[in-house]
């Protein structure tokens, strides 16, 4: 209640992006003062509960919801995030050097829908700059997965060589990586979800895992691949096949959309990729396909159009193991993550279930 009613009709009044760089700043600024975590747990955490803890990727989940990529670009709030409720939470998307972004405005609300455009571009400081963010943490209380991109100027062809280098600078600062190649806002990105681009791409990517696991140890530190909507039927199917053939852990399903079917507001003629509930169905659709594909055998993390418990279950009996959000923290605040984690612990009760595992893919049994 304190966000809805103080914090959003003053952040909404604001510059979308000036209003995104006033959180970051302040959740960064807030979590490095000692008592200040702590407060944010009381206010907005999440109790662990035997029920949804999960572990999975070779990580501990305290809590099956998690931030999604594209609010933490450079790994500055994960103290601040990890108070709050959340999981896990990916950071990024980074690039192996910095680089700006697309041109302002770049950012959009579309309050009628509910949803986000963003354009954005990958804007980031560059891996080293996010390296030495996440070495200066302290503490870690929940799974940092980092999302990795190419730069702009990269061409395809050579895109191996940036998720390779984004690897080299932060395979000791991950919990996980996440290789993102389904951004709409960088030029021809999409274009190595398809064909023998993507089988290259993640045999270099697997290969430059098992390269650091050697010089560091242990065992090695779980890939995912981010996946977009818009694709066909034939296209899920390849690109499903190949990343399960390639020994990548898992899919995150899925970015944002450059559908505008059924929306009401003003910006959804902007170009960008689109967040928020319009993209509720169709994330799930594919993540039931992908789920009956592979016969449950590679996990999904289900991102798209969660606002509410009742969104996360629908994913999570489709087939997701895990879910995120990202929408429903600009437009409901962190209250969100209470509500959904108690609502799924009742839908579970509802459905006879004893732990969230029990439920996932329930929908195809």
């Amino acid at each position: 209640m304190l966000y809805r009613s103080l914090a959003k009709p003053l952040l909404f009044k604001m510059d979308p992006e000036q209003a995104h760089h006033l959180i970051i700043g302040g959740l960064s600024g807030m979590g490095s003062i000692r008592p200040v975590p702590s407060g944010l747990r009381v206010m907005y955490g999440v109790r662990e509960t035997e029920d949804l803890a999960v572990d999975m990727f070779g990580c501990h989940f305290p809590t099956p919801v998690g931030l999604a990529a594209g609010l933490d670009k450079n790994g500055q709030a994960v103290m601040g995030f990890s108070s709050i409720g959340f999981g896990f939470m990916e950071v990024g998307t980074v690039t192996p050097l910095p680089q700006p972004g697309n041109d302002q405005p770049r950012l959009f609300r579309l309050p009628p829908d509910e949803a986000l455009v963003n354009r954005m571009g990958f804007n980031n400081l560059g891996a080293e700059a996010m390296a030495g963010e996440l070495a200066r943490l302290k503490e870690r209380r929940i799974p940092v997965a980092v999302n990795i991109g190419k730069n702009k100027a990269t061409p395809n062809e050579e895109a191996h060589l940036d998720y390779e280098k984004c690897i080299r600078a932060l395979y000791d600062y991950a919990d996980l990586f996440v290789v993102n190649i389904s951004s709409p806002n960088t030029p021809d990105l999409r274009n190595l979800q398809h064909g023998n681009e993507l089988k290259e791409l993640l045999a270099a990517v697997m290969s430059e895992m098992e390269a650091q696991r050697t010089k560091a140890g242990g065992s090695v530190k779980s890939v995912l691949v981010k996946i977009a909507p818009d694709v066909n039927d034939q296209e899920l199917e390849y690109m499903v096949s190949t990343i399960a053939d390639s020994g990548v852990a898992g899919i995150i399903a899925t970015n944002t959309t450059v559908n505008r079917d059924g929306l009401s507001h003003q910006h959804a003629k902007e170009t960008g990729g689109l967040s928020g509930k319009p993209l509720r169905d169709r994330s799930t659709e594919v993540i039931r396909r992908i789920y009956r594909q592979t016969e449950g055998k590679l996990p999904i993390i289900g991102s798209g159009g969660i606002f509410t418990s009742e969104d996360a279950y629908v994913k999570i009996k489709a087939g997701a193991s895990l879910v995120e959000i990202y929408t429903a923290l600009i437009y409901e605040g962190p209250e969100v993550n209470r509500r959904i984690h108690a609502g799924l612990r009742d839908l579970l009760r509802k459905d006879g279930y004893r732990h969230i595992s029990e439920a996932v893919g329930a929908e195809h049994r």
